[in-house]
């Protein structure tokens, strides 16, 4: 019996009846949009004061969002029978007679039905219903985000993390990963900035944040550029390179370690003097050819000391050298010195760039 409804299924599929997937949703928009149609045909004939000839692109609109190609042209077929007995019951257009079926009514119907044509197709290829879009939108920005968050800290720890993308858009092709390794006695963290920005950038951003989330803490730390290096190369991408830093941080001691791969350097605010010291470990981009090395910088967070990792976009421009952004930034933080760290990630991005036309990140680790 399963077999015999399983072949059944199977031919009714062939045979273009099965059209529609999932709930039925789609088969009850095809038949409300159809039976649409010549509800509106009668309202033009019988009130065109109030329902005119162009009415007819509502629900020709409507399939344009919600049907497939296929029986947006069924829709497009009734909606042109529609039209067709519209003209004959209103009489032949003449001159004056706004009420009937014109030259212009006929153009502009075409027209939306050609647009819609055109955005059910788009649909079709990437497969994502127009009403389920916006949510796949959304899911995708907060899984960047989740996937972006820092770990808890012990006492006498703070972290914080703010990221902008380019342009107001919702997505960036800045990401963190990070995790507490070695029992926890380890802060691992990873910035990375992708080439490109916008929803390119943001896609590969995704797919490289879960594939740097999986190799963080199951590497030893002198291996995970190398092993995201690897994994770059074999993707193939046309513009698929990226710069990373890579903080391996004892929370017992406060000494670290960065290993850098054509990142923009960190800065430590060293409490004890006042000053903000460059810190960077030397390695290419990832990305452009194998076997590359990537060698460490060390240095120690004590009481009261700040570390900040950040993204090109926040201290560079094309009006702007490296070298002045960073004195703008540090010149910037040190407002903050005297009533702490706490909340200044984001008022720093404000301050400093906040109208550069590329995604900025900026990460915070202090030691109270």
């Amino acid at each position: 019996m399963r077999i015999t409804m399983h072949r059944a299924r199977t031919g009714l599929r062939k045979a273009g009846v099965d059209y529609f997937r999932g709930d039925g949703s789609d088969w009850i928009a095809l038949v409300a949009l159809l039976l649409s149609v010549p509800a509106i045909a009668a309202a033009t004939v019988a009130v065109p004061l109030w329902c005119p000839p162009a009415a007819l692109v509502l629900p020709i609109v409507a399939g344009g969002l919600l049907l497939r190609p296929a029986s947006l042209l069924l829709l497009y077929g009734a909606s042109a029978a529609a039209l067709i007995v519209e003209t004959l019951m209103l009489g032949p257009y003449a001159e004056g007679a706004w009420y009937r079926v014109t030259p212009g009514t006929v153009l502009v119907v075409g027209a939306v039905g050609f647009s819609g044509l055109v955005v059910a197709q788009f649909r079709s290829r990437v497969g994502v219903p127009w009403r389920r879009g916006g949510t796949m939108l959304f899911d995708l920005r907060e899984r960047i985000r989740v996937q972006s968050k820092l770990p808890g800290l012990p006492q006498g720890w703070h972290s914080e993390m703010a990221l902008r993308p380019a342009g107001g858009q919702s997505f960036s092709g800045d990401f963190v990963v990070a995790a507490r390794t070695n029992g926890g006695r380890t802060l691992e963290v990873v910035l990375t900035d992708v080439s490109g920005k916008g929803m390119d950038a943001a896609s590969r951003s995704l797919l490289l944040s879960g594939a740097f989330g999986g190799l963080l803490g199951s590497l030893p730390p002198n291996d995970f550029l190398p092993a995201a290096n690897g994994y770059l190369l074999r993707q193939d991408w046309h513009e698929g390179f990226a710069t990373s830093i890579h903080l391996v941080l004892d929370l017992d001691s406060g000494d670290y370690e960065l290993l850098s791969a054509g990142h923009p350097p960190g800065l430590q605010l060293c409490a004890g003097t006042g000053r903000w010291e460059e810190k960077t470990g030397e390695g290419p981009l990832l990305g452009v050819y194998g076997g590359a090395q990537f060698d460490s910088v060390k240095g120690t967070l004590r009481p009261g000391d700040v570390l900040m990792l950040f993204t090109d976009g926040l201290v560079e421009s094309a009006e702007r050298e490296l070298t002045e952004g960073l004195d703008r930034l540090t010149g910037e933080a040190d407002k903050y010195v005297v009533s702490g760290f706490h909340g200044a990630a984001w008022h720093l991005i404000e301050s400093v760039a906040k109208d550069v036309n590329d995604d900025r990140a900026l990460l915070l680790i202090c030691r109270d």
